[in-house]
């Protein structure tokens, strides 16, 4: 329908209806909440990166 991409005509009509339908109020709360989401995943996964042991390195044979 989109051509696999949103132009910016699209989100802004997604947004206008997204606003009729939820308000102001409830579209700013969701907006925060997505965020807060998105930085609480981040956190996680910079955590287990650094609590991840790496892979021992092989060995030589002699």
């Amino acid at each position: 329908m989109f051509g696999g991409k949103l132009g910016v005509t699209e989100l802004l009509l997604l947004l206008g209806i997204a606003l009729l339908f939820f308000g102001p109020g409830k579209l700013a709360d969701f907006g925060k909440g997505l965020g807060e989401g998105i930085k609480n995943f981040k956190g996680a996964l910079k955590d287990g990166e650094s609590s991840t042991p790496s892979a021992p390195t092989p060995t030589e044979k002699k």
